[in-house]
């Protein structure tokens, strides 16, 4: 039982998605117990796995299977991996591993529409599959206009992916959404909620900047990505109103 649990409701809380670059396996499992509960995904970011030692990446997954969290790969090892043309030895080892969800992106290299189809379908036939619009480099993510974003969402969405990530990065600023200072683009984000269901977008808010003016934005339903994993209670506290910067926007009406 938690601690106040007589204010404890049940509510429409969105997905979180949580960063993990390296945790060590005690500290992961200790760190599960304590907010598990408030996790719905944790991405081994970027390439970290491929550092690690096997045993201890399925025996992260199998703990994250315990509390309903899907584990996944980051998308940049996907990339690796599909430009050195060793896709199906990626697909492989992550089914071996015990992933049950995968990213596909090109943060980092090319892939043409027709390329993403193809390949989210392929993948689609094991795994859920998430992908990311966006790309890592500011300079070449700025040349992307929100038409473009827009038009990949709902193709990748169409070709059978379950959930869109919009690309933000570790730092959160000066990428995708958000200007140099970390500040959400809003015209641009009201455009892409405007011809995209916002329940099938997550946006990837590392600052608590950003998380609070989504959470204003859009309540506590809207899914949040690059979650850094110190930050999972701080964020649930926001989408409860238990923190002063969401506290008279969900509590107004009580």
């Amino acid at each position: 039982m938690k601690a106040f649990e007589f204010i404890n409701v049940k509510y429409d809380r969105g997905l979180t998605v949580i960063l993990d670059k390296g945790l060590p396996l005690r500290y992961f499992e200790d760190y599960l117990n304590l907010c598990g509960d408030y996790i719905d995904y944790i991405k081994f970011g970027w390439g970290t796995v491929a550092t690690i030692d096997r045993d201890i990446i399925k025996e992260k997954i199998r703990l994250s299977k315990e509390f309903n969290i899907k584990a996944y790969p980051g998308g940049t090892l996907f990339e690796y991996c599909y430009i050195n043309n060793k896709f199906e030895d990626y697909l492989n080892e992550c089914k071996d591993l015990g992933f049950e969800t995968l990213e596909i992106s090109d943060g980092s290299i090319n892939l043409s529409l027709e390329e993403r189809k193809d390949i989210i379908e392929k993948v689609r036939e094991e795994f859920e599959v998430l992908t990311e619009v966006g790309k890592k480099d500011p300079s070449k993510d700025r040349v992307l206009s929100v038409d473009e974003r827009i038009r990949i969402i709902k193709e990748d969405l169409n070709a059978g992916a379950k959930y869109v990530i919009i690309e933000g990065r570790e730092s959160g600023k000066n990428i995708g959404l958000y200007d140099k200072n970390g500040n959400v683009k809003e015209d641009e984000l009201n455009l892409i909620v405007k011809n995209v269901d916002i329940k099938n977008l997550i946006f990837e808010a590392p600052l608590k900047s950003q998380q609070v003016s989504f959470i204003k934005k859009f309540g506590s339903s809207v899914n949040l990505g690059n979650i850094p994993y110190e930050d999972v209670i701080s964020l649930e506290t926001l989408r409860r109103g238990l923190r002063g910067d969401t506290f008279n926007i969900l509590n107004q009406n009580q």
